[in-house]
């Protein structure tokens, strides 16, 4: 029976909660111990930066030490781990679109999480371009999944559908104002089926 790996952990985090979504599709739940880990502010982490010299979340310890990191690294190790359907596709282009889709959702995520760093800053100091800049950036990308939709219905479920499914999530947790769901029904309809599953249900993102 294999050891247990250590997951360092936020509810918060969504590049963790890829992770845990991840593990429940996998059915490694059980191989992997949660440890609360708060890793952003301008305090370091200098017992996580021992495993972990980039300081960040998700990090996955291994039974033998080995750090694992960041979240797109954990994803394909688990993904390794089992013989159930992949989250990685083995074959192309399907794989291309797994890791395209991926991309945009991580991107998305890379847009949104210092927009909202931006939004705790004293208002005289927050830049207001920035702010503009990485509104655009995600509103282009809604757009453009919303011309995807349907084919990300008809997919199977991959480690893109995961990326996207969460970024769309993390802007209903953080910048419900932005209403990423006016003007888009296929992508809403689509998201409505991802955080049906049990998988994202048991992995809400939450303060704490």
């Amino acid at each position: 029976m294999p050891g247990q790996m250590i997951l360092h952990w936020s509810p918060r985090s969504p590049y963790v909660r890829k992770v845990m979504i991840a593990l429940h599709e996998t059915g490694l739940q059980d191989r992997v111990k949660t440890v609360r880990t708060v890793a952003g502010g301008t305090t370091p982490h200098l017992e996580l930066m021992k495993v972990n010299p980039v300081g960040k979340i998700p990090t996955l310890e291994l039974e033998d030490g080995t750090a694992v990191y960041d979240s797109p690294v954990i994803l394909e190790y688990l993904d390794s781990l089992h013989s159930g359907h992949k989250l990685y596709p083995t074959a192309w282009p399907e794989r291309l679109t797994a890791l395209r889709w991926h991309a945009l959702g991580q991107g998305m995520l890379d847009n949104a999480l210092p927009l909202l760093g931006e939004g705790f800053r004293p208002p005289e100091r927050q830049s207001e371009p920035h702010k503009a800049l990485w509104r655009a950036k995600l509103a282009a990308c809604v757009d453009a999944l919303e011309q995807e939709a349907d084919t990300l219905a008809a997919t199977p479920f991959n480690v893109g559908h995961i990326a996207i499914g969460v970024a769309l999530g993390y802007l209903d947790f953080r910048f419900d104002v932005l209403g990423w769901r006016n003007g888009h029904p296929k992508l809403t309809a689509w998201h409505a089926t991802f955080n049906a599953r049990p998988s994202v249900a048991a992995n809400m993102p939450a303060d704490g």
